[in-house]
């Protein structure tokens, strides 16, 4: 009975520890469980960050639309690369322009990229093939929402046969029926359903127009990082009639007829010194916080051109780029450049910013000084240079000679899209500095 009652219990022990060490187990599968669990979270994360950190654009040719209307897209064409070190770069065309882009981040889906030169930038999100978002210009509180489509290279759909052929000279009307109404010179050439060209107004270009014909009407784009400009018109052979959209702040109706013959009013009479100002001067400061004065001893005894500007305008841009090369090709000329930026930035700060980065991207090696910032506003700018009749224009160029006296002003700038008028710019512009230098020497302008 004993050794019965022994065994019995040594059974019941071993029933007892069996139960314990499978409950024991069971904790463990429990335990491996969570952890698993666990694992295959972490796996699942970190899968999911490498899939949004290997989030990629596909390369080549890609077609931007900006809304500049409920009812109307601008179409802008770029195209993107990647360079040696594995950097995005971006090329935007407009005719025969080409603006390169080297500032674009990705992070995870989002997307941010800087224009070269002007303080727009794109912000939002993208896919291999599709981008979306907007085009935001912080100072002048702007912001135009935009799409991108990869592997599409036409700029506008055309449907139909060109009806009409625009090439040559246009006299037009812009903001026709207001109190705004000026005039302005249309230059197109056209191959087919292609077309090439700009609008000039007195105080400057609407740069290079990229579009075309299809049946009677004509689409026009330029997209240059700053100017967002959409022209729809119905055409006939010697008429034009259409709206023109800038970005999404300004729509404008104008008219225009063919005109070979029309011309703009002399850009040389229209700045002017007023009555009882007999010299030019200003004292603004430098980006190093100097303050500068055109009777500075830099300035004395030397001819000297004042260029009125801002860092967001594209005229001042192809100005600047002007100046800077004609300053390159011609060493020799004892000439002094200074420009007055009138700026849209909030900040003296930012303002500051601008400037520097102009200087940097152009090579510009003269001084650029801060006249205003927060606002273009002509107005205002009038009242820091009291002594002109007014400011009409961004850019200005006031010509001195040696003595400090003002020879001539000359209001905007046809830049190279305005093809034949850009380069008898230059031939003038040549022989004005050779008269303020004195210079008998060949002054190369090309």
């Amino acid at each position: 009975m004993d050794r019965f009652n022994v065994n019995s219990v040594h059974k019941s022990d071993r029933v007892v520890s069996f139960e314990l060490d499978f409950l024991h187990l069971g904790k463990i599968f429990q335990g491996m469980r969570r952890i698993c669990v666990l694992l295959a979270a972490v796996t699942l994360f970190i899968t999911s960050c490498k899939k949004a950190g290997d989030q990629k654009l596909a390369l080549g040719d890609w077609l931007g639309k900006l809304e500049v209307s409920e009812s109307q897209l601008l179409p802008f064409n770029f195209t993107l690369s990647m360079d040696e070190n594995g950097k995005y770069m971006m090329e935007m065309r407009n005719g025969e322009e080409v603006i390169h882009v080297d500032e674009i981040k990705i992070n995870g889906d989002s997307l941010y990229i800087r224009m070269p030169i002007f303080e727009g930038h794109f912000s939002g999100t993208f896919t291999e093939t599709r981008m979306q978002g907007d085009f935001i210009e912080e100072g002048k509180e702007r912001s135009v929402p935009f799409t991108a489509f990869h592997g599409i290279k036409d700029r506008f759909e055309v449907d139909k046969d060109a009806t009409v052929n625009i090439s040559g000279i246009w006299e037009a009307y812009f903001d026709v029926n207001t109190q705004n109404e000026y005039p302005a010179k249309g230059i197109f050439m056209q191959n087919g359903n292609k077309v090439k060209g700009t609008f000039r107004t007195k105080t400057g270009d609407y740069r290079y127009l990229d579009g075309v014909v299809t049946g009677d009407s004509l689409k026009l784009s330029a997209f240059d990082g700053s100017h967002v400009f959409l022209f729809m018109a119905q055409v006939t052979d010697s008429t034009l009639d259409g709206t023109f959209y800038s970005g999404r702040h300004a729509v404008q109706e104008f008219l225009g007829a063919r005109n070979e013959a029309f011309e703009l009013p002399d850009v040389d009479s229209l700045t002017y010194l007023r009555e009882g100002y007999d010299t030019f001067n200003f004292t603004f400061p430098d980006t190093s916080g100097k303050m500068v004065s055109l009777s500075d001893p830099q300035f004395k005894g030397k001819p000297v051109l004042v260029q009125i500007m801002g860092t967001w305008c594209t005229n001042c841009l192809d100005e600047t780029r002007f100046y800077v090369d004609f300053l390159e090709k011609n060493p020799q000329l004892d000439v002094k450049l200074v420009a007055l930026a009138f700026e849209y930035a909030k900040t003296q700060e930012k303002a500051f910013e601008g400037i520097t980065r102009l200087k940097d991207r152009t090579g510009a090696d003269y001084p650029i000084l801060l006249a205003q910032y927060g606002t273009s506003n002509k107005q205002k700018a009038n009242e820091k240079l009291p002594m002109l009749n007014h400011i009409l224009s961004y850019p200005t160029t006031i010509y001195i000679d040696r003595n400090g006296a003002v020879k001539k002003i000359h209001t905007g700038f046809n830049g190279p899209a305005t093809g034949e008028k850009y380069e008898q710019f230059k031939k003038q512009f040549a022989e004005t500095i050779r008269e303020l230098a004195q210079e008998e020497s060949k002054i190369s302008a090309d």
